[in-house]
């Protein structure tokens, strides 16, 4: 498969969480893609996490294949709106690309301006190669990421959960509050560290010992 003109798809992973970052992704294929890699190119969540890995690796090795990747912060989803934070995330991804996209696909019915042509696609990480190539690079970063921060604040379970809001990770954090990574804006948040703080008459941030 080769592309005429410079494509990106773009896609982001962890809006529907709860703690850490939202990432983002944008892949931009030049050169020839191995038809077995496109085969197994899909939405991220459908696809086994040592599958996501493996793809993840050849994706980070095929020459001709442009990969950006981003983030937005904790503290920039607070200040700008979980959906505006993703869409800044996309476009720093797009701005890391080494050769700029004449057209940029992205996942979704909408998205921001990548001062280039750009097509939304709704369940575009099953229809486009690209996209979803993104969706799986960004998904093998942002928990890897999460596994990280796990090793720091076990509590939470975020090695398992990835920081999406399980039953597990509700619990946690009833009984211990926020950690500096939770995003103390989203309702669910608020509800559960108020709840721990009213039971516990403690802070809404976690112990050191945890």
């Amino acid at each position: 498969m080769h592309y005429a003109i410079e494509i990106a798809g773009v896609d982001e992973v962890g809006i529907g969480c709860i703690a850490g970052p939202v990432v983002a992704a944008a892949v931009m294929f030049q050169g020839l893609v191995p038809k077995d890699l496109l085969h197994h190119l899909d939405d991220s969540k459908k696809v086994k996490p040592l599958l996501r890995e493996q793809i993840f690796t050849r994706l980070m090795s095929l020459p001709q294949t442009f990969v950006g990747i981003a983030a937005a912060s904790v503290s920039e989803i607070l200040v700008l709106n979980i959906k505006n934070a993703a869409g800044l995330a996309m476009q720093r991804a797009v701005r890391k690309l080494s050769l700029l996209p004449k057209l940029v696909l992205v996942d979704g019915n909408s998205s921001p301006d990548f001062l280039c042509m750009t097509q939304p696609i709704v369940k575009g990480d099953g229809l486009s190669f690209s996209i979803a190539a993104a969706s799986i690079v960004a998904k093998v970063i942002r928990d890897r990421l999460m596994s990280r921060l796990s090793k720091r604040w076990p509590a939470y379970g975020w090695d398992k959960n990835v920081g999406y809001p399980t039953a597990h990770h509700r619990q946690a954090l009833t009984t211990h509050g926020c950690s500096p990574h939770h995003r103390q804006g989203f309702v669910t948040v608020k509800q559960l560290s108020f709840k721990m703080n009213f039971q516990n008459n403690g802070a809404a941030f976690v112990s050191k010992k945890i």
